[in-house]
């Protein structure tokens, strides 16, 4: 009993750094290299494209609910309750994954993983989107040589608003509070 709780302890942090690995390849692979010849191209490239755009919660639930069925049923079924503390791991990690994207767009930073993340996000989707795939961690972009620490983002003042509303004023101006991590470039 012991034994299948900490196999099963084991199989969901592992789940968990599959999900951040399908995260990476996802972004890089089929989203950005695959240059709009699939759906989630399409998506992506329009969420990168249209500011404040994200791909429709029912749309995603399409794709999310008939893999997850497969991933817990075929999981399960092979490995048993370890199968299924897997793939408890890996949805519970691209759960996260949603959630934390769609604030890193909403919200201002509260600590310094939230600055990070925000600098490390927003320099691929204005500086470099060749670069840091990894949205909720640097791990695989280091491993595959995508890492581009950034300093400073420079951000289009006319994208700002709807990119990221916490990042600018009433008028506009960038938030003295965020001077450090953000420039506005542009007019």
């Amino acid at each position: 009993m012991l034994s299948t709780l900490v196999a099963s302890l084991f199989a969901f942090v592992g789940g968990a750094l599959l999900w951040s690995f399908a995260e990476y390849t996802l972004h890089r692979f089929w989203g950005h290299e695959a240059r709009g010849k699939n759906e989630f191209s399409r998506e992506h490239l329009r969420h990168h494209a249209e500011d404040g755009y994200f791909t429709p919660t029912p749309k995603k639930l399409l794709t999310a609910v008939p893999i997850a069925a497969l991933f817990f049923g075929g999981l399960g079924y092979l490995l048993g309750v370890v199968g299924i503390a897997l793939s408890v791991g890996f949805f519970a990690a691209y759960t996260t994954y949603e959630v934390m994207h769609y604030r890193l767009h909403i919200t201002p930073p509260r600590n310094a993983y939230g600055r990070w993340a925000r600098r490390h996000h927003f320099g691929h989707h204005f500086n470099c989107p060749k670069m840091n795939h990894g949205v909720t961690s640097p791990i695989w972009d280091v491993v595959f040589r995508t890492n581009q620490p950034i300093d400073k983002v420079r951000v289009p003042k006319r994208r700002a608003p709807a990119s990221m509303p916490w990042l600018v004023d009433e008028q506009g101006e960038l938030r003295p509070e965020l001077a450090g991590d953000f420039t506005l470039v542009g007019r």
